[in-house]
């Protein structure tokens, strides 16, 4: 009984269910878990510390790094994060942040990224061609020299680069650190003055409603947690008669896709993403079919709130 109740009691605080939660769905390191929880190191250490010695949660050392998840024999752990409600608000934004941080890590570490730097993008990584590419995205924007545009999951800052001499402004907003550096660089070096980059979550985008006239994400959605989401928060930001710019892969059979570049979906045809469009306010124009690749336009018919 007194194994019980320290379990029980371990699992028994807001924090700890929730470190639980995250722990169940895979591995995380403490670095990993301040990021997506917001809260200091030394709090979440000794969290996980009770948590460990409880039983609840494996502790497995990694170099300088260990790494944090549910043991094989978790029976307990599990039933208890059963009973959470699956529309929690503060669960759902921590399965949506680790998605995003998932896929930032298997970014970074990819060879494609480490052999080439700033020149990386999710092109190359599937080795689709790049210029027929581009061209199609330049021929889908609304051809208005003083539009301001946001990018969203801009990653090496390509796409600003390739649409800076187009508009009147642009923004690229990305998760990672490592990816803004470079698109900073990449922004220096071509003197692009109009554009600029900054940290941000594409689901609390920081920005008020109807303040672009162009949103673009290009081979992001495929990451999110939640593209209905990502489109409604993309959709706010859009102007009245505003066009959202979507590339991304279609629907597709390639598993190890999912496995080596940590998507998180297989692809999207066009029912799935016209659907989503249409809830977030957006009137779906013609998709352009690339390949391996299709690119979806729409246009914010009146404004849209969160």
């Amino acid at each position: 009984m007194d194994e019980l109740l320290t379990k029980l009691r371990a699992a028994a605080e807001p924090t700890r269910l929730r470190l639980l939660a995250l722990c169940a769905r895979g591995a995380w390191c403490v670095s990993d878990l301040v990021a997506i929880l917001g809260q200091s190191q030394p709090r979440l250490s000794r969290h996980l510390k009770l948590l460990t010695e409880a039983g609840l949660l494996q502790r497995t050392p990694e170099g300088a790094n260990a790494w944090f998840q549910l043991p094989e024999d978790a029976d307990l752990a599990r039933s208890i994060l059963a009973r959470l409600p699956e529309d929690d608000q503060r669960l759902a934004a921590d399965r949506r942040t680790a998605a995003r941080i998932a896929a930032e890590r298997a970014r970074a570490a990819s060879e494609s990224f480490r052999r080439h730097g700033a020149d990386w993008d999710e092109l190359r990584a599937l080795d689709i061609a790049a210029p027929p590419v581009e061209a199609a995205l330049l021929a889908a924007l609304p051809g208005n020299a003083q539009a301001r545009l946001l990018d969203i999951g801009c990653g090496t800052g390509r796409l600003l680069e390739l649409v800076a001499p187009h508009v009147a402004a642009a923004t690229g907003i990305d998760a990672s650190r490592d990816m803004l550096a470079l698109a900073r660089t990449r922004l220096a070096e071509h003197n692009l003055a109009n554009c600029a980059v900054r940290q941000a979550d594409l689901y609390r985008l920081p920005f008020p409603d109807a303040a672009f006239d162009i949103v673009t994400l290009q081979m992001v959605l495929h990451y999110a947690e939640d593209p209905a989401a990502a489109l409604a928060e993309a959709a706010r930001v859009l102007k009245p008669e505003g066009r959202l710019i979507l590339l991304d892969l279609a629907a597709h059979d390639r598993a190890e896709l999912l496995k080596r570049l940590a998507h998180r979906w297989p692809g999207f045809d066009d029912a799935a993403l016209n659907g989503w469009l249409g809830a977030a306010g957006l009137a779906p124009m013609q998709p352009t079919d690339l390949g391996p690749l299709r690119l979806w336009c729409a246009e914010a018919r009146q404004h849209v709130t969160a």
